[in-house]
């Protein structure tokens, strides 16, 4: 008898295995929907088009990309969220755990609901200020300090990486500033014309003003220099603590209760994308650095962003909607 038992648990285990390697085989079985709660054309949609296109490639299948934006992305969360676990909706995003520290109740649990899957980068924020402004982090960081709360920086809106990014600073430095934020590309054009003090935006959106020298890059908040502004000091290189930095990434996230299986299948096919040279090229070049992590390494990372953006709204008191 005990060995009878033993060879039908080994059949069940077996059997368990061979289904959950089909399964995988099996995906993607048609189109696959990436969901993205944000606009057409911000660094993030680019970054999803880049590698989709390649991974669709890969599999034979197509990647269907939908802009979802609204209610500081949690409209298309909450899409995914609430999807068909299957591996065929995926969602793309680079504020989830800003938008769970800053809204108090949400249509989905930001760490229960969701897998985090496979990161695509880091996109490095940058401290920029206009020509003839600031010539350093440290000068930036003592005229903040010597007229509290008078300096002001400008975001594309509350929630956003440079509203995270800049408060994370101000935190880090021990200063404060009046946030100023926009709806359009007038965040830019006012740090430009010099009513703007400063901002902390993505690399990729402030890169081109950067090279035609209307912006002046004081520091980058990343732990390590990034490939498109190689002249640029990290926060730490410019005398800053290693908490003045804020990680911004670009992750796919699948929908809880999705088979281990798929989510393993769509990392590699990800990971390889990532590895193509064209690929590699055309992210270097919109200011994406390479953040590889297995998925284990991506779960605990994301557990511990969100920790740590509920502890920043509480340090910042930003206030919570």
């Amino acid at each position: 008898m005990p060995n009878t038992i033993r060879r039908s648990g080994f059949a069940a285990i077996l059997s368990i295995a061979t289904l959950t390697s089909a399964v995988a085989q099996d995906w993607p079985s048609r189109n696959v929907t990436v969901v993205l709660p944000l606009p057409a054309g911000v660094a993030s949609d680019v970054i999803s088009r880049v590698v989709f296109e390649q991974v669709g490639k890969q599999v034979g299948q197509t990647f269907v990309i939908e802009n979802r934006p609204g209610a500081g992305g949690t409209i298309g969360a909450s899409m995914v969220a609430k999807a068909a676990p299957d591996g065929h909706t995926i969602l793309v995003y680079g504020s989830i755990a800003a938008a769970n520290a800053l809204y108090k109740s949400l249509p989905y649990d930001t760490v229960n609901d969701f897998t985090p899957t496979v990161l695509f980068g880091q996109t490095p924020l940058v401290v920029i200020t206009g020509a003839g402004r600031y010539k350093t982090l440290g000068e930036l960081v003592s005229a903040a300090k010597a007229k509290p709360g008078q300096l002001n920086y400008s975001t594309v809106g509350v929630g956003s990486a440079a509203h995270f990014g800049a408060e994370r600073l101000a935190v880090s430095a021990g200063f404060s500033a009046q946030h100023v934020p926009f709806r359009s590309g007038e965040w830019l054009t006012e740090i430009i014309a010099g009513r703007i003090d400063f901002a902390v935006p993505p690399v990729a959106t402030a890169i081109g003003a950067i090279r035609d020298g209307k912006l002046v890059p004081l520091a980058v908040s990343s732990s390590t220099r990034t490939v498109s502004l190689p002249n640029a000091p990290t926060m730490l290189e410019a005398g800053l603590k290693s908490d003045a930095i804020y990680p911004f990434y670009t992750g796919a996230y699948l929908p809880a209760r999705t088979p281990p299986a798929i989510a393993g299948k769509l990392h590699a096919e990800v990971t390889k994308a990532l590895a193509v040279p064209a690929v590699r090229e055309r992210l270097v070049a919109i200011g994406v650095d390479p953040m590889p992590m297995t998925l284990a390494e991506f779960g605990a990372f994301f557990k511990k962003d969100i920790a740590d953006n509920l502890e920043l709204v509480k340090a910042a008191k930003i206030p919570t909607q």
